[in-house]
């Protein structure tokens, strides 16, 4: 899957923002090229919601595991819930995670190298393999999402 596909696919769920951080938006420079997705079926990023799913395109100073600064490399990453990341991982996310994971694997569902006592899940360059799981993951993610914004707007109008 490129990332046009996973925005594509992501998009299509309805209600998501689809936030792309670039120069002279006021996003660190560090986001640049990266894409960041939030539940926001009013069009306007969360205060205080975080991304669902994120697309990383580079290392960063705490993550550099992955290896994302190889041409054409980037990682999907999707907080998928305690469920799916027992499911692909083997082991609760508050559990240590088993040694000898390659974070540069592409193309497999993982623990995400630095989230992923967090619950989230991640994939370098998904492709035929991981692609029919990645959507299964994205849509969860998607529906945790809506669940999480529809009990904070609950919660708001008692």
């Amino acid at each position: 899957m490129s990332i046009d596909e996973i925005i594509e696919f992501l998009e299509a769920q309805g209600g998501v923002l689809t936030h792309k951080p670039e120069p002279g938006d006021g996003s660190p420079e560090i986001a640049w090229g990266d894409v960041f997705f939030f539940y926001a079926p009013n069009g306007t990023v969360p205060s205080t919601a975080q991304p669902f799913a994120t697309v990383v395109t580079k290392d960063y100073p705490d993550d550099r595991g992955s290896r994302l600064s190889r041409p054409g490399a980037f990682r999907l990453n999707a907080n998928a819930g305690r469920a799916a990341f027992a499911r692909w991982t083997g082991h609760d996310p508050q559990e240590s995670a088993p040694s000898g994971v390659d974070p540069s694997l592409p193309d497999t569902v993982m623990a995400h190298p630095v989230y992923g006592n967090l619950g989230w899940l991640a994939v370098v360059n998904p492709g035929p393999r991981s692609e029919q799981p990645v959507r299964e993951l994205l849509r969860t993610a998607h529906d945790l999402a809506r669940g999480r914004h529809r009990r904070r707007e609950e919660s708001r109008s008692r």
